[in-house]
This record gives C-alpha cells, structure tokens and sequence, in this order.
C-alpha cells in the first residue's frame, strides 16, 4: 500500500494564517485602511474577491489612485460599484507626455466625488525628464487641491529639493508622501509642513534603512499603505501585491515600534481621519 504524500506547506500560508489569527482574536475586525495602491480590471482578474480577501485580513478600506484619464474614470468606476474603494484621482508624472487641458479639467469636474487629489508629484529618475513641464503639472493639481481644500497624495522620486519647494507654495494644502524613502530631515521638512509619511511594503526589506527614521518621526505622520499592484512586502515579495498585504506592513511597523497591532491600528486610524476625513 502506497503512503499517501504530504502536502507541500507554504511558509507565506502558515505566516498569512497566523495575522489572520491575531486579528480574529481583536475586538474589531476591519482596523486598517491601504491608504495608496492601484486597484484596476487590468492587474486583478476578480475585484470582489480582492475586497473579499481585504475585509478578512482586516483592511476595511483602500483609497484607489489615479494617474491619467484613463485610470481615472476606471477609479471613479470602481468607487461607484465598491463601498470599500475609495476614490482619488489625479495626472502622475509619467503621463506629462499625454497630458491635455482636459484631463485636468476632468478632475475639476469630479471634484466632489473623490477625498484626495492623487497620485500627482515629481519622478525625474527615468532619461532626461522634462523639469519645468512637471512642476507645471503638479502646481496646476496643487491650484486645484488649494481651491477645492482637498489633500493630496504626492509621487516624489529622485525630485526631493523641488518637490518641497512647489509644495511650499501651497502652505494650506497637506497630504501625504507616497511610498517615502527618503532621510530623516527631509522627513521632517515634510511633517513640519503638515504633511504625513506613507510607509509600505520597501519598510519590510531586510536591508531598509527607511525603518530606523520611522522608529524616530512621531507616530502622527504615519500612513500605511501598499501600492498594490506593486512593491509587494516580505513574506510576499516579489508576487503581485494587494491590499490584504497591508496587514503584513502593520505588523512589521508594530514590531518595530515596539507597539501592538491594535495600538497601531488606532495611530493610524485616527491619522487617515485627520488627513482625509473618512
């Protein structure tokens, strides 16, 4: 008689399972909100079973963001069917070469259907970027932000000096810094200007510098997100990302902190409260 053969266990599977535990055993089971990521027909087969897996794992809400026309109306689209997706929409920098007066035109008109104007900023990472034509772009979304007294959610790669210095501009105007990486004094430029500090799955790399200043800045400017469909976080990494996964950057950033789940939970909570008042 043939013995039968062990399944093969998945490390990822047993870690996932054990946070799905410590969340079961907390009073509330929906505690943290993905506050950036891409949420589109295009990357995710099944959106419901996308929002299916978020609610389990404790993610209640994910704000969804735009980067050009076309993203925009799927994000306004999706926001319109899912309670759980949160709409922002705004024109990224990578799209300056396509952008028409329209566009931004666009987002004016849907003004009052999104909570944030995103994701907009800076990248001059790639080539030979056109400076003066992104800085234009982004001060036009900021002039919308400013009239309209919405907070934004802000790209910002290989651009910090004038990132901060078109962002002075708009002293009312706050928001978040997507994805942030960079070092301690420029985070505190940020906060100082009122803006709080996204930390996703690039916090969980083993060689992540960007985890020692977050044991540093105050926990007021900490945001969580996952910029799914990318940037997936340990033990995950390298797959394609999702909002779920939200719940593995919530316990590592409370690991660090030295702080439960259910601390952190109300920190940044009440943060999303404050910056965009959902």
């Amino acid at each position: 008689m043939k013995e039968s053969k062990k399944k093969k266990i998945d490390p990822a599977e047993v870690i996932f399972c054990h946070y799905i535990e410590r969340i079961n055993e907390m009073k509330e089971q929906t505690i943290f909100t993905d506050t950036h990521c891409h949420i589109s027909i295009n990357d995710y087969d099944d959106i419901e079973s996308l929002l299916n897996n978020a609610q389990k794992s404790g993610i209640k809400r994910m704000i969804n963001n735009g980067s050009n026309r076309k993203t925009n109306e799927e994000v306004l689209e999706l926001a319109a069917k899912y309670k759980d997706i949160i709409p922002a929409i705004g024109i990224h920098p990578d799209s300056i070469e396509n952008v028409t007066p329209e566009d931004i035109l666009f987002i004016e008109d849907n003004i009052s259907k999104i909570i944030a104007i995103g994701e907009i900023g800076l990248d001059y990472h790639y080539g030979n970027p056109d400076k003066e034509a992104q800085i234009d772009l982004f001060t036009k979304q900021l002039q919308l932000a400013k009239k309209y007294d919405k907070p934004v959610i802000v790209h910002s790669r290989d651009a910090t000096e004038d990132t901060i210095n078109t962002i002075k501009k708009f002293p009312t105007v706050r928001g978040s810094i997507h994805c942030f990486s960079g070092s301690l004094e420029t985070a505190n430029i940020y906060i100082n200007m009122g803006y709080k500090l996204g930390f996703g799955g690039v916090v969980t790399f083993k060689n992540a510098k960007i985890k020692d200043i977050l044991k540093i800045i105050p926990s007021s400017a900490i945001l969580l997100e996952t910029d799914s469909p990318y940037l997936a976080p340990v033990p995950v990494r390298g797959t394609k990302n999702e909002p779920q996964n939200t719940l593995y950057i919530a316990e590592f950033i409370a690991q660090e902190l030295g702080i439960s789940l259910e601390e952190l939970s109300k920190i940044t909570e009440k943060n999303v409260h404050e910056l965009f008042d959902i």
